[in-house]
C-alpha cells in the first residue's frame, strides 16, 4: 500500500472574500446610518413640544387665577417662568394687554433649525424646520395628516 501524502488545505477566507464583505457592510451601513441619525434627532422633538404642551398649561392656570397672562400691569413679560427642556430654549410674549401669549421653543446645538409655538388660543404650529413646515398649523405630521 501506497500512502500519499496530502497537503493540508489553507484555511480561513481569502483577500477577495474579504473585500467582500467589506464592501456589503460598507454599504448596508451607508443606507442604515442615516435613517438612524434621522430617528435619534426625531425622539429630541417631543421633549420641546411636551414642555411647551405643559407650560401653555400653566399660563391657562395663571389666567383663569388673575386675568391676565403677564407679569404686573405693564409690559409683555409671562407671569410664569419658562421652562428649560434639553436642546431647546422657551421664551414666551404677552400682547394686548397680557390678554393673549405665544409660547416658543426653538431648538439648539443638535436641534437647531427646528421651532415651534403655541398661543393662548391653543394654535400649535411648527415655524422652522429642516425638512420643511407643515401644510396645517401642527406641531407634526404623519405623512400628510396632522399629527395632534
Amino acid at each position: 500500500m501506497r500512502q500519499t501524502r496530502q497537503t493540508p488545505r489553507p484555511r480561513g477566507f481569502t483577500l477577495i472574500e474579504l473585500m467582500v464583505a467589506i464592501a456589503i457592510a460598507g454599504i448596508l451601513a451607508a443606507v442604515a446610518l442615516p435613517a438612524y441619525n434621522g430617528y435619534v434627532q426625531r425622539s429630541k422633538v417631543p421633549v420641546g413640544l411636551d414642555a411647551l404642551s405643559a407650560y401653555a398649561t400653566r399660563m391657562e392656570q395663571r389666567y383663569q387665577d388673575t386675568g391676565s397672562y403677564r407679569t404686573g400691569t405693564s409690559g409683555t413679560t409671562c407671569a410664569v417662568g419658562v421652562p428649560t427642556p434639553a436642546n431647546f430654549t422657551v421664551t414666551c410674549a404677552t400682547a394686548d394687554a397680557g390678554q393673549t401669549f405665544v409660547a416658543t421653543a426653538t431648538g439648539s446645538g443638535p436641534m437647531a433649525g427646528y421651532t415651534y409655538t403655541i398661543n393662548s388660543a391653543g394654535v400649535r404650529q411648527t415655524t422652522a424646520h429642516p425638512k420643511g413646515l407643515p401644510g396645517t398649523s401642527c406641531w407634526s405630521t404623519k405623512g400628510s395628516t396632522c399629527d395632534t
